[in-house]
């Protein structure tokens, strides 16, 4: 298990993590989502062990991840920035790589290399950028992970690729007990993929959940009464957005669906629909109420 507990980060006068917690169970895909800036890639790299943190710990099964040669070997991370040895080919960076983890599998690099048609021995430079996160990949899972760390890792790829590194990862996460955090602004693509998810804002957690229910915190409710009517007629529960469009108004709620559906009904509307979100919706309705102004910004 990986353990935050209080990490800070500052760079300067800027805070890129405040006080940050979570802990992330052993073979699970776990998604990191959050606003530009908001320290997604500044954690993963902590958790890494590239980043020593201003303030608090992190642990992996109880031992200190930075400056701890044990700790990294299980360790592999793909920046969103990718880097290759200058000149470099895909073989004589599986050789670098090979150097530094022990575990390190040519028969799975030559593998998958094969599945996905990438010559080894042609200069990494003159791949396209889909194919140069493709190489990244590869070598990082040719390293037998214990823990791999994704950032952006599928932006580029067209959607066959990305569906064969989505099962790659997955067996490993069954078969191996992978544990794998990954970001994407692609919020569809973390429902599709991961089993809990963490939302960042302004260098801390908001929240953090497993996906399903994580899209049942929120519904949508639509409503209407043959008498005229406000937000102030469902002060009780949470209501994160409310809109009126004649007598129908959609309501945005935070709370648990059986419950919340006794409550609006007990109130003998004309109409009642309670609607699921999908977790574009929830992001997009969460970050609206901790001040993200969206309609500010369209």
């Amino acid at each position: 298990m990986i353990k935050v507990e209080n990490v800070s980060m500052k760079f300067d006068n800027f805070t890129a993590l405040n006080e940050l917690s979570c802990s992330i169970p052993d073979a699970c895909i776990y998604g990191l989502v959050g606003s530009n800036g908001a320290g997604k890639s500044t954690l993963l790299r902590i958790l890494s062990g590239i980043y020593r943190p201003t303030g608090g710990e992190v642990l992996f099964d109880g031992k200190p991840v930075y400056e701890n040669p044990e700790v990294k070997q299980k360790i592999c991370f793909v920046a969103d920035e990718l880097y290759f040895l200058p000149q470099a080919t895909m073989k004589s960076m599986a050789k670098l790589y090979s150097a530094i983890y022990k575990d390190f599998s040519f028969e799975r690099f030559g593998e998958f290399s094969e599945m996905l048609s990438l010559n080894t021995k042609a200069g990494i430079n003159t791949f396209s950028k889909g194919m140069r996160r493709q190489a990244s990949t590869i070598l990082a899972l040719s390293t037998m992970p214990k823990y791999l760390f994704l950032d952006e890792t599928f932006d580029g790829l067209d959607p066959v690729v990305r569906n064969l590194l989505k099962r790659v990862i997955y067996n490993d996460v069954i078969e191996r007990g992978t544990t794998v955090i990954l970001t994407s602004h692609s919020l569809r693509e973390l429902e599709d993929t991961c089993d809990n998810l963490a939302l960042l804002h302004r260098g801390g957690i908001v929240f953090e959940s497993d996906i399903q229910n994580l899209k049942t915190m929120l519904l949508k409710i639509q409503i209407a009464f043959p008498e005229d009517f406000g937000e102030d007629k469902f002060d009780f529960t949470e209501v994160l957005s409310f809109k009126k469009h004649g007598s129908v108004a959609t309501v945005i709620v935070r709370g648990e669906a059986e419950e919340l559906k006794r409550r609006f009904s007990e109130l003998n509307p004309l109409l009642l629909d309670i609607l699921p979100l999908s977790l574009e919706e929830v992001f997009i309705y969460e970050m609206e109420a901790l001040g993200y102004a969206f309609g500010e910004l369209l």
